[in-house]
């Protein structure tokens, strides 16, 4: 028997599982349906016809592909997975790292239960062991699949390769009604065959009969009946019909027999290869071993499509057979052995990281194996303290928290001696020296009294090494140097005096850090701001509208804004320059308010629907409308 080293293993049990469910299961023919004809001489006399094999990946037509463009597959080497040209770490995946997560925290099944159904389990596979399995241990074990189902852990996988068996018998035993049929056919065939041939004698003796008798009549006499001919002929031809009935009815036997089997093996192989999918390897040789005492024929081809044939004889050079699952369940087997003694080893040696890899991969690769499950938590429970270590090592790089990172670290080096801290200590000074580098641009700057460098210097290490301890105390030694926090306080009041919050906004990043430490200004300053902020945004608004030709409703939106802030210069301007290009709105509003003013309600209305009529869209003219509308009808809802 040919062995498969571990990589192999992994590439056909991540890459190929996928498509080896998919292809083995939904490109076996489909056997036709109908029922079974009965026992004995009771066949049916017409043979329904076969369906056509749907084997979707045979042919060149195939459209598509349940599991994308590409075939999974997987590279032992980078433990990277490709799929439909997507590409992942499988021990960096986030539902890996749940389920494997959940399997360190769980206890290990070491409980008398435990116990008893691993040593039915291993009773099973005793009992059917090759060499062993005669038919009393095959009756013996069939009777121990109800009881590995009782258990929990076995999720009733045991019920269900106890069906599949009783459904291969099953067929079997319709094979042998059709095979008892057909001998009643064939008895019947040589009766009808018997009758045929003396009916055609007795047919010619009468004819010889009828010739002598007419030569010695005379002339004008009478011919033997022809109704006695008629008759002849007739049982002639039923005789002839029925052996035709009969060939049928057993050539449509014949082809229900070969179907029956033929729909019992893919069954049973479809059950195998879920199995497989599953990595329930036990449960694989079970099956398996149930497989070959059951169909004694020596064929054990999967019924699969193309795709997997192609995929088992360049993985592992094989052909897709129950021999090969077999094998490879062994070898899957044997694999999460030794990635278990791996890994206690390791353990011993306190090389943590090359131990919980290996772990990672044995669980990949049998997760329901009995040296996995038994593995006790308190051994798992280290594994799962380095990778809770990791993974917020790899948080604290994401967030650019290195103080706590180069901790880490540390903490890493000393439970692992295998850690190899080269990569993430690389990340961490590489950023730790630029972040320095942008906090001595910055201190230059601030002498210099050059505050744009300064801020982008600023922001720039912010952003490299926001928990910077450096940081924090340069800023407080930029805005203790009096003169430049003294100054921007004396301009901050001065322009606010002068209601100048334009150029408040525009110098913000120097009033920020001076203001920083009295909160009285600094309040004053984040309303400024916000104003400001406020105005921008209306101006943009506007800019838009104006893009989109939409004068008077640019016009509308910087003036209403405008009515909170009058005296903010840049809006004044885009005001300005916005009125001659929606004068005739403008001129229709502002004649519609006036003749509001002076009580003129007919006329304004008649002005407000002319200002709504040139924009529809306008507040303005809206709300003016809903105002005399309410005046001349009172109870008016509108």
């Amino acid at each position: 028997m040919r062995t498969f080293s571990p990589e192999s293993l992994r590439l056909m049990s991540w890459g190929a599982s996928l498509l080896l469910a998919s292809t083995s299961i939904a490109q076996v023919p489909d056997a036709p349906g109908g029922p079974a004809p009965a026992a004995g001489g009771g066949a049916t006399a017409t043979a329904p016809a076969a369906q056509p094999a749907a084997q979707n990946g045979a042919g060149g037509g195939q459209k598509g592909s349940f599991l994308g463009k590409d075939v999974p597959s997987f590279d032992p080497g980078t433990e990277i997975m490709t799929w439909d040209g997507k590409n992942w770490n499988v021990n960096n995946n986030r539902l890996f790292q749940a389920r494997f997560e959940k399997y360190l925290n769980a206890p290990e099944e070491t409980t008398a239960v435990d116990r008893q159904y691993q040593t039915v389990i291993n009773n099973l596979l005793t009992l059917l062991a090759p060499g062993n399995a005669t038919t009393q241990n095959i009756d013996a074990a069939f009777r121990l699949l109800p009881r590995g189902s009782s258990f929990d852990i076995d999720a009733r996988l045991c019920d269900s390769i106890a069906d599949a068996v009783y459904s291969a018998w099953r067929a079997q035993n319709a094979q042998n009604r059709l095979a008892s049929a057909n001998d009643a056919l064939d008895s019947e065939l040589k009766q009808e065959y018997w009758n045929a041939q003396h009916a055609s004698v007795m047919d010619g003796s009468r004819e010889a009969s009828s010739t002598g008798s007419s030569s010695k009549q005379k002339g004008g006499g009478k011919s033997p009946s022809s109704n006695q001919s008629y008759e002849d002929n007739m049982i002639q031809v039923e005789h002839t019909k029925r052996i035709a009935e009969i060939e049928a009815v057993k050539k449509a036997n014949s082809v229900k027999r070969e179907l029956n089997s033929i729909q019992a093996k893919v069954e049973f192989q479809a059950l195998i290869l879920q199995f497989f999918l599953q990595r329930r390897f036990q449960h694989v040789l079970i099956a398996t071993r149930f497989y070959r005492a059951v169909f004694t024929d020596g064929d054990t081809k999967l019924n699969v499509g193309k795709d997997t044939k192609d995929l088992f004889e360049k993985s592992s050079g094989l052909p897709p057979t129950v021999g090969t699952i077999d094998s490879m369940a062994n070898e899957a087997l044997r694999d999460v052995r030794e990635g278990v003694q791996a890994y206690n080893f390791l353990l011993e040696k306190q090389e943590l990281e090359s131990a919980t890899k290996r772990l990672g991969e044995a669980f990949t690769v049998g997760e329901f194996v009995p040296e996995i499950r038994t593995l006790p938590r308190e051994k798992k429970r280290k594994a799962l303290e380095f990778a809770h270590k990791t993974n917020q090592l790899v948080s604290a790089i994401d967030v650019k928290d290195y103080t706590l990172a180069e901790s880490l670290v540390k903490d890493l080096g000393v439970i692992a001696k295998d850690f190899d801290s080269s990569k993430p200590m690389a990340a961490i000074d590489t950023s730790k020296q630029i972040s320095d580098m942008h906090l001595a641009k910055a201190r230059n700057a601030a002498l210099k009294g050059d505050n744009a460098t300064l801020e982008a210097e600023l922001t720039a290490a912010t952003e490299l090494w926001p928990r910077n301890p450096a940081l924090a105390e340069l800023s407080k030694k930029i805005f203790q140097t009096g003169d430049i926090q003294q100054k921007a306080v004396i301009d901050f009041e001065q322009l606010l005096s002068q209601k100048n919050y334009r150029q408040i906004f525009d110098d913000r990043a120097r009033f920020i850090g001076a203001l920083a430490f009295y909160p009285d200004k600094a309040a004053k300053l984040k309303e400024v701001l916000d104003n400001v902020q406020t105005i921008e945004v209306a101006l943009m608004r506007a800019d838009e509208m104006v893009r989109q030709n939409n004068y008077p409703g640019a016009w509308e939106s910087v003036e209403k804004i405008a009515q909170q802030f009058p005296d903010d210069t840049k809006l004044s301007k885009t005001r300005a320059d916005l009125t001659p290009h929606a004068a005739d709105f403008v001129r229709t509003l502002q004649d519609a308010q006036d003749m509001e003013k002076r009580d003129q309600v007919g006329s304004s209305l008649a002005y407000y629907l002319k200002a709504r009529k040139i924009y529809p869209a306008s507040d303005f003219a809206g709300e003016g409308v809903d105002r005399l509308v309410k005046k001349i009808v009172p109870d008016s809802n509108n």
